[in-house]
């Protein structure tokens, strides 16, 4: 029975046709009175969309009623007795919405058609949401789904666990019997659909209820597996793929509730991958299934007895099912679209599943099995299976880079020879396997194999197919990049000819490949580039002369690329006049560009950036044409959509550069690609900022209030708020330059800057990108300089540290209760470290504020800095090394910038120095050994008995029997320096302090420490000058300390003059025999002594 009247219904039902019409007019005209009706009298629309769902005759109507429901229902509105934003269902009057809702149950249970229920599902659904989100209550919902789910009728059933998949939270509350019962007559329902959706719903509760709760229902699993052996029977790709994309859900979230099935699990996902009747995508999710298993529960895919060898096995299988009707490869050779999307291809899928085996399972378990096949494969008579082969050996190469970079000899034993294949797939492969382990293998492919490696990979440019001829000037990319300047001398005349071969090719794409090869190879040749500048630069400047059509846009893009390059690896003086040619050149392009889908705009930036860098302040009267469009893109906003329904989300998911974010029941796009070009921009403006200093200045305010300090707080893209932390400091730097420090221009910019970096500090919710965020602040704060900070400043700044160590400690504790759960010897998942990495990074760059902190306001900082206390009680004690690590550097930094005041809180630091002095970690000792040697040098008299009393510890630690190895050997010679520190600037309490001063010479050298080092040997040149004993009856150590120190180049400037001249006047008041002793120095060290003592 309707409650509203016939008119109503009538109007309503002609606007429903209305917001269907093709016709764009009348369509526009329907949402405007849509939106009307609803502004004016929303409970009305509500409840006459709902009669409509329930009592229209056809079932078009009633299935766009529930649509348009769904999306009223959901629309912000402000609620009238609040004023908040809220849903719409959730502003009207409370009996409005019982009537509407209990309508609407009605009208699910009394649905007979399947596609119209399910569209009432959604409404129902996201009503639940709005409620559950709002944590309001809708009683009589729980009861009828699970009435619904026992229903006779299997729709009925299906519905309710649609529902519950898409709104967990209505279930989280309920006990777990209740729902371990209603789940399991799910998974034993007569109808395979609600088997399934009855999985779906469980993958969706299990994923939002706490970790300590889903132990609770760990026995469903038998249950579920079971179901799927009936559908493989069956046939039923469709289904099968549903429930196997539900698994993967579940085996990311609690891999290990697999276990006690795990090996059963295995063989049956090999059976599908290996049914080839089931169709790609069933099997490509068995695939994924089990390498979600890989990603999250390496340790239990290693110990099962057939996972590592069926996963190869069946990967190599897949990788070879590529070129189906296209045997000889001629379909492939006539595409120009190298970039034709095959992520769906079988091939493809056994690649990407085989690069994530070898990362996560690692070359140990990896290696064996596949290397029983390769050799056999590369061997084959059929081409399908050496390019399988080839392409897993890209695929495993990094994820078992440590086992194969040893055995690299023998894998290019069987890389090299496909390079002369009689196939162009396998050579094109051959050619991705070099470029692939040039870079996973970088330094060792380049130094130790280059002389195998380019005289045959250089020949395949000479190919007939222009597919691989690209394909192999890209791989000479990948060696290219990561070669030095002598290692491709040699070779640069043969790498050279052929990619100016290439430049005359009629495909454009290798014309484009070559362009961006030889762009390589003269940012890696540098210098030894000029020789070839003469024949190059003219072909360039011919193609960024000429006139060109669109399709050609890209290569005058590359051109330019190229030729920027070209001028970086030569230099200003090399170019001459064509420095300034190019820089005109580039102005016409830009002026010359008007589509916003050139790709010769996004070039060009960077282009001029090279250029900036090639002719510094030369630039200068170019940057009035630069800067604009650069700032244009720099400022840009975000461009974000709301989706309403499922067709707009898969039409954005159809272009490329969006993210699509799920929020509150609605989807967010967010184009990306815009944020992008964002980021880039603000990269090249620290550039330009860095290059040209103050010349940058009449650019600096406008960049700094318009995008940098707002790209702070660009909460839609973290690189763009990195790429703005990056900028900050650097305008700051070019304002400084151009006012002065004193300035009030200077001051004025700071004042309005500091103010928006220490908010940051609080507000930055990524953990990678907080830690930019405090080098950000301690390089504006080096930028401007001594008491900079006000008590304000410093009081934010610490409250900041306050609340980031106290979510610190949270991340640390949640850890290690993860952790306890791990089987022995079971590793941190990759995702752990991430976090633990970035947790240290974080404290690494607080530590560098603190410290920036104290060297600019000395004692100021103490009464802010001691309300942190608490912390630094818990880290020194912690057994955690980095944490100890942290908090003995910033009572380093107590000691050295607020001197004698530092003892006012040696309770705190003696014990933690000590300790620290004794700690097997290296780092940890280094930062007591300085502490102490700081202490004897800034703390005065208040400090000298301890530092005096911590000398034995510090010969402990010179004394080790590592004590120079690389880990050790910057705790050793830290101690070294700071016993030199104790000796020159503690003498009265040293006991016997000569035989200190002799055994501290056997301290020497120090070869590493740049800092230690200047401390050390002034010390050496003071008794020296003065004629003691510890320097003239042990001069050939003294002189052979000298000599090591000089040749490292940790002995320099005015420190090394002053230590040559006292040592020169050693060996002459010793009488030392230099060539006795330099005998038993290097021949670099002997060259060294010639240098400065001949």
């Amino acid at each position: 029975m309707s409650v509203l009247s016939p008119e109503f219904h009538s109007g309503l039902s002609q606007l429903l046709k209305g917001l269907q019409a093709a016709d764009n007019v009348e369509r526009t005209a329907a949402e405007e009175q849509l939106n009307q009706i609803v502004g004016d009298n929303p409970n009305q629309v509500l409840m006459g969309l709902a009669e409509q769902i329930q009592l229209a005759q056809d079932t078009a109507t009633r299935t766009f009623a529930a649509v348009i429901f769904r999306r009223q229902s959901s629309k912000p509105r402000k609620d009238p007795n609040t004023g908040a934003t809220r849903d719409l269902f959730l502003t009207l009057p409370q009996g409005d919405r019982e009537a509407i809702r209990a309508k609407l149950l009605q009208c699910l249970s009394a649905e007979p058609d399947s596609s119209v229920r399910s569209k009432i599902g959604d409404a129902v659904a996201e009503l639940a949401r709005q409620h559950t989100d709002e944590n309001e209550a809708w009683p009589e919902l729980l009861g009828a789904l699970f009435q619904a789910s026992q229903s006779t009728d299997a729709g009925q059933r299906e519905t309710a666990f649609r529902i519950f998949s898409t709104t967990p939270g209505i279930i989280e509350k309920q006990h777990e019997d209740v729902v371990i019962q209603a789940f399991k007559g799910g998974f034993a329902d007569s109808s395979t659909p609600v088997r399934i959706s009855a999985v779906e719903a469980f993958a969706s509760f299990f994923r939002s209820i706490t970790k300590k709760a889903q132990a609770k229902y760990f026995s469903l699993i038998p249950e579920i597996l079971n179901i799927l052996p009936p559908i493989k029977e069956s046939g039923d790709a469709d289904l099968l793929t549903k429930a196997l994309v539900s698994l993967i859900d579940l085996a990311e979230i609690a891999p290990k509730m697999f276990k006690p099935l795990f090996n059963s699990l295995v063989q049956f996902s090999v059976s599908v991958i290996q049914d080839k009747e089931l169709g790609e995508t069933a099997r490509q999710n068995a695939l994924e299934l089990m390498a979600t298993f890989a990603d999250n529960a390496p340790q239990m895919c290693r110990k099962d007895t057939s996972y590592t060898n069926d996963m190869v096995t069946q990967c190599l299988s897949l990788m070879t099912d590529v070129g189906i009707d296209d045997d000889d490869a001629e379909e492939w050779n006539a595409s120009d679209d190298l970039d034709a999307d095959e992520s769906d291809s079988n091939h493809v899928a056994g690649e990407q599943c085989m690069d994530r085996l070898a990362n996560k399972l690692g070359g140990q378990a990896l290696l064996p099995p596949t290397f029983n096949w390769l050799p056999r494969m590369m061997t084959s008579s059929a081409w399908r299976d050496r390019h399988a082969a080839l392409m897993a050996i890209s695929a495993i190469s990094e994820g078992c880079r440590d086992l194969m970079v040893g055995e690299l000899d023998k894998v290019l034993d069987l890389v090299l020879p496909a390079l002369r294949d009689p196939h162009p797939r396998v050579r094109w492969a051959g050619c991705n396997a070099v470029g692939q382990m040039s870079t996973d293998f970088a330094g060792t492919m380049q130094e130790k194999y280059h002389q195998v490696v380019l005289p045959n990979i250089i020949p395949v440019l000479e190919s007939p197919e222009p597919r691989v001829q690209a394909h192999a000037a890209a791989a000479l990319v990948n060696f290219c990049e990561e070669a030095e300047k002598n290692i491709l001398e040699p070779y640069l005349d043969q790498l050279l000819s052929h990619l100016l071969m290439l430049l005359q090719n009629p495909k454009r794409f290798v014309q484009e490949q070559a362009l961006s090869t030889i762009a390589t190879v003269a940012d890696s040749a540098e210098t030894a580039f000029a020789n070839y500048y003469a024949t190059l630069m003219p072909l360039l400047f011919n193609v960024l002369r000429t006139e060109q059509s669109k399709e050609f846009r890209l290569l005058r893009a590359k051109a330019m690329e190229c030729a920027t390059l070209i001028a970086l690896a030569v230099g200003k003086e090399r170019m001459g006049s064509d420095a300034f040619d190019l820089v005109q050149l580039l102005g016409v392009i830009q002026n010359n560009i008007s589509e916003p889908d050139d790709p010769q705009a996004s070039y060009l930036l960077h282009c001029w950036g090279r250029m900036c860098r090639v002719l510094g302040r030369d630039f200068v009267p170019y940057l009035a044409g630069v800067i604009p469009p650069l700032t244009e893109l720099a400022g840009a906003k975000a461009d974000i959509q709301l989706l309403d329904d499922e067709d707009q989300v898969a039409q954005v998911q159809e272009e490329d550069g969006w993210e699509l974010v799920p929020l509150k029941g609605k989807v967010i796009g967010i184009k990306t690609s815009t944020l992008d070009d964002k980021h880039m921009a603000i990269e090249l403006i620290v550039i330009y900022a860095q290059v040209l200093e103050d010349a940058f200045e009449p650019y600096v305010n406008d960049i700094m209030d318009k995008i940098a300090l707002p790209g702070l707080a660009f909460f839609f893209h973290d690189p763009v708020r990195v790429a703005s932390a990056k900028c900050v400091p650097q305008l700051l730097n070019a304002y400084k330059k151009a006012h002065g420090a004193e300035s009030t221009q200077l001051g004025q910019l700071w004042e309005r800057t500091v103010e928006r970096v220490l908010e940051v500090l609080s507000t930055e919710p990524a953990i990678d990108t907080l830690a930019e965020m405090y080098q950000c602040f301690y390089e504006c704060v080096e930028v401007i300089g001594k008491n900079c900070l006000t008590g304000t400043h410093m009081s934010t700044f610490i409250e900041s540290a306050r609340t980031v160590l106290q979510d610190y400690q949270e991340r640390v504790k949640e850890r290690l209760e993860d952790q306890a759960d791990n089987e022995d010897g079971e590793e941190a998942a990759e995702e752990v470290l991430f976090a633990i990495e970035d947790d240290q990074n974080l404290l690494s760059d607080m530590n560098k504020a603190f410290h920036t902190i104290f060297k600019n306001m000395g004692t100021t900082f103490l009464p802010h800095w001691e309300g942190l206390m608490e912390f630094y009680k818990i880290a020194i004690v912690n057994q955690d090394p980095t944490q100890r690590q942290w908090a003995i550097c910033i009572f380093d930094d107590v000691l050295e910038f607020c001197g004698p005041q530092s003892w006012t809180y040696s309770q705190h630091i003696i014990q933690p120095l000590v300790d620290g002095m004794q700690d097997d970690v290296p780092a940890n000792r280094q930062a007591a050994v300085y502490g102490v040697g700081v202490a004897a040098h800034k703390g005065g008299e208040s400090w000298s008995d301890f530092v005096a009393a911590s000398l034995p510890m510090l010969f402990q630690v010179v004394q080790r029997p590592n004590a120079r190895d690389d880990d050790d050997v910057f705790a050793t010679e830290n101690a070294s320096a700071a016993i030199a520190k104790i000796l020159q600037f503690n003498v009265g309490k040293v006991q016997n302090w000569q035989d200190v001063a002799t055994a501290w010479v056997d301290t020497l050298p120090i070869v590493n420490d740049e800092e230690a080092a200047p401390f050390a040997y002034a010390f050496l040149a003071h008794l020296i000058d003065q004629q003691n004993p510890a320097a003239l009856n042990q001069a050939a150590k003294a002189f052979i300390a000298v000599a090591q120190a000089l040749e490292a180049e940790t002995l320099q400037g005015q420190t090394a003059v002053r230590v040559v001249a006292a040592t020169k006047a050693l060996v002459q008041a010793t009488s030392l025999d230099l060539g006795q002793v330099a005998a038993g120095l290097t021949p670099e060290q002997q060259s060294t002594v010639q240098a400065y003592f001949s």
